[in-house]
């Protein structure tokens, strides 16, 4: 599993990386988040406002800060079955 937080580090980029992180934690997860803040790599994911959450390459969250129990629903629907 490869997590990514899109975002230009702006405050609200920060504080989803570490919603993530907490989250993760809480899962017992050893999965390195990457921060994604190149402009262009952004907009090749579709993406128009950040921060966003890319889980194995596909889109699970974007504009907002999700809240953790979010980000682990997000989390559990990406793991395998």
């Amino acid at each position: 599993m490869e997590i990514k937080v899109l975002g230009t580090g702006c405050a609200n980029c920060k504080k989803t990386k570490a919603v993530v992180a907490d989250a993760l934690k809480e899962m017992n997860l050893t999965v390195p988040v990457i921060e994604v803040q190149d402009i262009p790599s952004i907009m090749a994911y579709g993406v128009m406002s950040t921060p966003a959450i890319v889980i194995d390459e596909k889109v699970v969250s974007a504009g907002k800060v999700p809240a953790k129990s979010q980000v682990i629903e997000m989390i559990r629907k990406a793991q395998p079955a």
